[in-house]
C-alpha cells in the first residue's frame, strides 16, 4: 500500500507540473518548491526548537489562525514556523507577522518528510482539519514528535473507513490527539479504535467573533454603500452571477458588493461582462486617492496665495462613481470585513462543488443566502435549521427570499439568530489550548 501511496503522490505531481506550463497556481506551486529544503536550511537554526503549524490553504489558514494566535500569545518566546500546501495560503500569509517562518510543504515522501523535520526540529506540530501527509505523520511518531489535529471532521464516507483504507488509518495512528467539530466524528474515530479525540469544536467560530468584534474599517466601501441597503456576495462563481444579475433587476436600489472567489483576471473580467455597470474596487480606490492628491495640491496652493481654503467637498462627492451599484472586489483578505456593511449576505459555491464560508457573514449578525450544495456543511444546515439561513435553487427563489428580508424585523430577527449560533458554538480554541497547557508546558 506505501507503493501504491508513493506512486499516486507521484502522478499528483507530475500533473501539477504539466499544468504548471500553463501557469497560474499550478505554476506558483511548482515555482514555490523549487530548491525548497535548500532554502529552509539556509534560513532556519535547526539547533532550535519550533512549533510547527501546517495549513492546507487560506481556508484552514483562518480556521486554525485562532489556536496560532493563542499558542503565540501564551508562549511568546515559542519559534513558529508555518508550511502551506496550497498557493491561495502561501501567496497570502507568507509574511504573516506572528512566524518565525513561512515556507511551502515539501512534497509527501520518505526523504522529503525526514529532511523536512529534521532542518525544523519541531517539538509540537499542529494540523487543521483534514490534511493528512503519509511520510510526514510517521517521520513524526518515529521522532516521538507529539501531532494534534485542529477542527478536525470526519464522515462515514470517507478513505479511512472503508476497508481498503489501511494505510490512511495508519496515518490517523500517528495522531497523538485529534481536536473534532462534531459528535459524528467522535464515534467514527472510536469505531475503529482511537479514543484520543476531544470533541472540540469549530474554531473557525472563534475566528468569525473576533473579526466582528474588531472590524477592519474600509474607507472605500463605506463611501459606497452609505445612505443604501447592501447586497454583499461573497467568494462568488460564474454559476452564482446569474441568480445575482436577476437580485439586481429587480432590485435596482440596492447596492451590491461583489468578491469572486477567484480574481485572476479571467474570473474579474466575465464578472465586469455580466454587470457591466459595476465598478473596480481598485478604480474606485485610485480614483479617490488621486482626487485627495489633487484636493491636498489645490490646499497648498490656496495657502502659498494666501487665499482663504474651504473643503466644501464631502469624500463621496470626489467620487463620482460611487453611484454605481456594484461593487466588485478585485484583490485578496478583505472579505470578512466586507460583511460588516452589508444587510444580507449571498454565499457563493452553492451551485458548484459546495458553499464557502457562512460564519464570517453570520458573525455580523447578517442573515445568510445560498445555493443548494450545503449538505456537507454542518454550520450552514444548523444556520437553516435556526432559521436563520435561507437555500435557494434558482433566481425566482433569491428574489422570494429577498422580498421576504426586505421587513425590516424580520431581517433583524433572522440576524439575530445567526450571531446567536456563531456566539454559542464559539470556545473551540480554549479547549484546545487547555489541552496543550496541561501536556506540553
Amino acid at each position: 500500500m506505501t507503493l501504491i501511496y508513493s506512486i499516486g503522490i507521484y502522478l499528483f505531481h507530475l500533473l501539477i507540473r504539466v499544468a504548471a506550463i500553463f501557469g497560474g497556481k499550478a505554476r506558483k506551486w511548482v515555482d514555490g518548491r523549487k530548491d525548497l529544503l535548500k532554502r529552509i536550511k539556509s534560513e532556519v537554526d535547526s539547533t532550535k526548537k519550533h512549533t510547527w503549524f501546517h495549513f492546507a490553504s487560506l481556508g484552514e489558514f483562518e480556521q486554525g489562525r485562532s489556536v496560532l494566535e493563542a499558542y503565540k500569545s501564551t508562549y511568546p518566546d515559542r519559534l513558529i514556523l508555518i508550511t502551506f500546501f496550497s498557493p491561495s495560503g502561501y501567496e497570502t500569509r507568507k509574511n504573516f507577522s506572528l512566524a518565525d517562518h513561512v515556507f511551502y510543504l515539501p512534497a509527501d515522501s520518505a526523504f522529503n518528510a525526514k529532511s523536512f523535520i529534521k532542518l525544523i526540529n519541531p517539538d509540537l506540530v499542529f494540523f487543521t482539519k483534514y490534511d493528512f501527509w503519509y511520510f510526514y505523520f510517521r517521520e513524526l511518531k518515529q521522532r516521538n514528535i507529539p501531532l494534534l489535529m485542529v477542527s478536525s471532521i470526519f464522515r462515514a464516507d470517507q478513505v479511512f473507513f472503508k476497508w481498503y483504507g489501511g494505510i490512511f488509518r495508519k496515518m490517523l495512528s500517528c495522531v497523538t490527539h485529534f481536536f473534532v467539530q462534531n459528535q459524528e466524528s467522535v464515534v467514527l474515530l472510536r469505531s475503529i479504535g482511537f479514543d484520543n479525540v476531544t470533541l472540540s469544536g469549530d474554531t473557525r467560530f472563534d475566528r468569525v467573533v473576533e473579526i466582528a468584534k474588531n472590524v477592519r474599517e474600509l474607507p472605500v466601501i463605506s463611501y459606497f454603500a452609505t445612505g443604501n441597503r447592501v447586497l454583499v456576495a461573497g467568494s462568488t462563481w460564474p454559476e452564482d452571477l446569474e441568480r445575482l444579475l436577476t437580485f439586481q433587476q429587480v432590485f435596482p436600489e440596492w447596492k451590491m458588493i461583489i468578491a469572486p472567489h477567484d480574481i485572476n483576471p479571467q474570473s474579474i473580467k466575465h464578472t465586469c461582462d455580466v454587470f457591466s455597470s459595476g465598478i473596480l474596487f481598485s478604480d474606485l480606490s485610485d480614483y479617490k486617492h488621486k482626487r485627495h492628491l489633487e484636493s491636498d495640491h489645490q490646499k497648498k496652493r490656496n495657502i502659498d496665495m494666501d487665499l482663504a481654503y474651504q473643503d466644501t467637498d464631502t469624500e463621496a462627492d470626489l467620487i463620482p462613481e460611487h453611484k454605481s451599484p456594484v461593487l466588485i472586489i478585485d484583490n485578496m483578505g478583505m472579505l470578512s470585513s466586507l460583511y460588516g456593511y452589508g444587510d444580507i449576505a449571498y454565499i457563493g459555491g452553492g451551485f458548484g462543488a459546495g458553499i464557502h464560508n457562512t460564519l464570517e457573514a453570520a458573525a455580523y449578525g447578517m442573515p445568510v443566502i445560498f445555493g443548494p450544495n450545503f449538505h456537507k456543511f454542518q454550520e450552514a444546515k444548523d444556520l437553516l435549521q435556526a432559521k436563520a439561513a435561507f437555500f435557494i435553487t434558482n433566481g425566482r427563489e433569491l428574489i422570494s427570499v429577498v422580498e421576504e428580508l426586505m421587513d425590516y424585523q424580520v431581517r433583524l430577527e433572522a440576524g439575530n439568530r445567526a450571531v446567536g449560533y456563531v456566539q454559542q458554538q464559539a470556545g473551540a480554541t480554549d479547549r484546545i489550548m487547555d489541552y496543550v497547557k496541561e501536556h506540553f508546558q
